[in-house]
């Protein structure tokens, strides 16, 4: 099956909004052995979408819309479709329902346009929309399907994870290919460096293929396997996958699509019962606020302080004054005496800590990009890594604490 992805939205052609309801989408159909061969973003205009639609109907299979389901006089999917397809549109009753209760409880007026988010094909079927109005429908005519999806990715997301692609996977049919694809996770290296070590892989790439892409401060690989059964395209993938990992395995942090590096350190810590505080300067609080992401960190992280002014690092934190008159903020002594005393403080069996010079202006005769992190252990020396990057302020930032994570990552591990 080819599938076509249709979004709808004049405000997605100005730039306004990031489309990202195609990406999240496309990602998802392939699992499902669909193909979406072709991408288009039209704008609220009814000529222009009936022009997308005719073409799309050529080449394509199941026409997927998104956007253009709301009440207001330039939400003009559904009509348009149903114009194309001669095809009626009835009010979904249960879906009217939900939205005549939502403005009674508001204490607000409901208009005649509001139920036009009620509307679905009268030959067709409906997904209800449990985070706001719009419901999806589905219809078939001739040799191509049309399903129409609520343009919020809120909205479109939940509808397509609770009751789309669980409908889509038994249409599909049991006669078609499996396709299974595996993120692998790599911080470290960068995307030309990894390419260039597993180029005569990805050169004799045919099934599985690899496909690599750079991501914020990480470089992700995707393998793809296309087969007759999971079991057969996860054989397929492991064979690629042992060969990768044995190439740049020092690199490799996890695998999946939603997986981060911050996600595996917070397991690591759980698993190996270990707690952990942070002690930041020029990363503001930017480590603690990614601990604090994942569900039930408060298994594992304890607390922290952003020691920013000088100051507080020795009147707070206790860092010996004589080591910051003498070496600085932005040295190894201080990263190391700042994981220390935070590991004092808060009593972990971890303590780190990140200081240097965020930018864009140098500090202490450093240039901006210049860091320290500091690791403190339980009976164990305490050490302190130095690097410089070379991105903008907030890219220092975030790079720091990836950096971070990942020196936790391998210290876990090791022990």
């Amino acid at each position: 099956m080819i599938a076509e992805i249709i979004c709808i939205g004049t405000e997605l052609l100005m730039g306004q909004v990031v489309n990202t309801n195609a990406t999240y989408i496309a990602d998802n159909l392939s699992q499902l052995g669909v193909n979406a061969y072709f991408q288009t973003v039209v704008g609220d205009n009814v000529d222009r979408i009936e022009e997308a639609i005719k073409i799309a109907e050529k080449r394509s299979d199941l026409l997927i819309f998104s956007g253009g389901l709301g009440p207001t006089q330039d939400d003009v999917t559904k009509q348009t479709v149903a114009n194309c397809l001669n095809e009626p549109l009835v009010l979904d009753q249960e879906a009217l329902e939900q939205i005549e209760t939502f403005f009674k409880k508001t204490n607000r007026e409901m208009t005649e346009s509001n139920k036009q988010q009620a509307l679905t094909f009268l030959n067709g079927r409906s997904f209800q929309n449990k985070n706001g109005h719009a419901i999806g429908t589905w219809i078939e005519k001739g040799q191509n399907s049309y399903l129409l999806l609520p343009g919020p990715p809120k909205e479109l997301k939940l509808m397509l994870e609770d009751s789309v692609y669980p409908f889509l996977e038994v249409r599909v049919g049991k006669n078609r290919d499996f396709i299974i694809s595996k993120t692998l996770r790599f911080y470290g290296i960068g995307e030309s460096t990894l390419v260039n070590r597993l180029n005569d892989l990805i050169e004799k790439q045919t099934n599985p293929t690899i496909a690599p892409y750079a991501g914020e401060h990480e470089v992700t690989l995707r393998i793809t396997a296309s087969g007759n059964g999971v079991e057969e395209c996860e054989k397929m993938i492991k064979k690629v996958t042992d060969k990768i990992i044995d190439r740049v395995g020092d690199y490799y942090y996890g695998e999946g699509y939603n997986n981060s590096l911050v996600k595996v350190v917070g397991n690591l810590l759980r698993d190996n019962k270990k707690t952990i505080s942070a002690a930041e300067s020029l990363t503001g609080g930017l480590f603690q606020s990614q601990m604090v992401s994942i569900p039930k960190s408060g298994d594992f992280f304890v607390g922290g302080i952003v020691t920013y002014h000088t100051e507080i690092k020795y009147q707070v934190l206790g860092v010996p004054e004589r080591v910051i008159k003498e070496y600085g903020v932005v040295s190894e002594e201080c990263a190391i005496s700042m994981a220390e005393n935070c590991l004092k403080l808060f009593g972990t069996d971890i303590g780190i800590s990140f200081t240097g010079v965020a930018g864009p202006e140098p500090l202490e005769g450093n240039e901006a990009g210049t860091v320290w992190i500091g690791l403190s252990f339980k009976n164990k020396d305490s050490v302190a890594y130095k690097y410089h990057f070379m991105h903008n302020r907030e890219g220092n930032r975030q790079r720091t604490v990836m950096q971070g994570l990942d020196l936790l990552r391998r210290s876990l591990n090791n022990n």
